[in-house]
């Protein structure tokens, strides 16, 4: 069979009549090759909407996981030290030792919940005493009071008169204005009516004495800083420098004292006397602040701006009991409930971004 039949019209053009079988046979190819190409295109589009959806969804997981970070964490501490004995026994006794041991326990255990019960007997149920734990690692800018704040707002929220509230302190101290404000923050618990105790394990001076003092007893390592009432200014001036190299410094303000003393100006006699009498006025402020927490100390004695160790501190009567913190929770969890609280804030993307590049120079960075 012929594949073109020729044919001339009126206008005298050549047509070609393709015949139907043939035009099949030439578009199935194309047909194939453009599902072909087709079915590609659905599978790349399908495998980017795939990885867009998961994406979205990793996004949303750490914002839920981020979120979650923002809130008070609390551990049971009765839990950790047990962890740590029974893990030191496992390994120190014998199968037999170990079990008698344990024996032991169970019957002290139930000793102890049966002499309760009668305590209790025909007297109302009073609850277990809880103990809240917090920490504060005080910067020079007291930094941590953020975090300090929100976990104190969620231990007055649950917390009764028969609990106590353990505060372990480790400053040198820092601004004014910033260690200020987190001695105010501990003075909310004392407000409620609830014990407050402070720890000293290794220094808690100038500003982190300031907090200390707040509490009802202040505890003390053997060797721990304590003291240093006073305050500190200084700054260093290039006003004379500016002048050698024939630089000048303008600086205007509008007030006799708004600016007494600056890096560039020049420090007049009566700037000096005024940012002195202000330095001497904040002094008082802080030995007002200690004597009206801790009247049993002699205050001009103890606020010179030395600072003494634990030993000798307990004689100044900055502190009321030499004793590590390790110890003093140890013996709480005896008889009471005792809760780790840490408050997490979320950091900004930012942030992560330069504590990770920090970390990454860090490891490869040698001095």
């Amino acid at each position: 069979m012929a594949i073109f039949h020729l044919s001339v019209d009126k206008l005298g053009v050549v047509k070609k009549k393709v015949d139907i079988l043939t035009v099949k046979r030439a578009l199935l190819p194309v047909m194939m090759e453009f599902f072909l190409q087709y079915g590609l295109f659905l599978a790349k589009t399908a495998t980017v909407v795939i990885a867009i959806l998961v994406v979205m969804a990793a996004l949303f997981f750490f914002a839920q996981k981020e979120k979650a970070l923002e809130q008070v964490q609390v551990k049971k501490l009765n839990k950790k030290y047990a962890s740590l004995s029974d893990t030191i026994k496992s390994h120190s006794l014998t199968k037999k030792e170990l079990k008698r041991d344990r024996q032991k326990e169970k019957e002290a255990k139930k000793s102890k919940e049966k002499r309760e019960k009668e305590k209790q007997r025909g007297e109302e149920s009073s609850p277990k005493k809880r103990v809240f734990v917090i920490d504060f690692d005080g910067d020079i800018k007291a930094s941590e009071v953020a975090s300090l704040r929100e976990e104190i707002t969620a231990i007055l929220a649950v917390a009764q008169p028969t609990d106590e509230v353990v505060a372990r302190i480790e400053s040198a101290g820092g601004v004014v204005h910033g260690y200020g404000l987190a001695a105010s923050q501990l003075h909310r618990i004392r407000k409620k009516g609830i014990q407050l105790t402070a720890t000293i394990d290794k220094v808690a001076a100038s500003g982190g004495y300031m907090m200390a003092c707040v509490a009802d007893r202040i505890l003390a390592a053997p060797f721990a800083i304590v003291g240093s009432i006073g305050v500190l200014a200084q700054l260093p001036n290039f006003n004379r420098l500016l002048k050698k190299h024939d630089i000048d410094f303008e600086q205007y303000t509008a007030g006799e004292y708004k600016r007494t003393l600056s890096l560039f100006g020049e420090i007049t006699p009566e700037g000096r006397k005024k940012f002195l009498e202000q330095l001497e006025e904040t002094h008082l402020l802080f030995k007002e602040f200690v004597k009206e927490h801790r009247p049993q100390v002699e205050i001009d004695e103890v606020a010179t701006g030395e600072y003494w160790f634990g030993k000798k501190a307990i004689e100044k009567k900055l502190v009321d009991e030499l004793i590590t913190s390790d110890d003093y929770l140890l013996d709480l969890c005896q008889d009471a409930d005792v809760y780790k609280l840490t408050y997490k804030a979320k950091k900004k993307l930012s942030e992560k971004l330069t504590s990770a590049v920090r970390a990454f120079i860090a490891d490869r960075l040698w001095i």
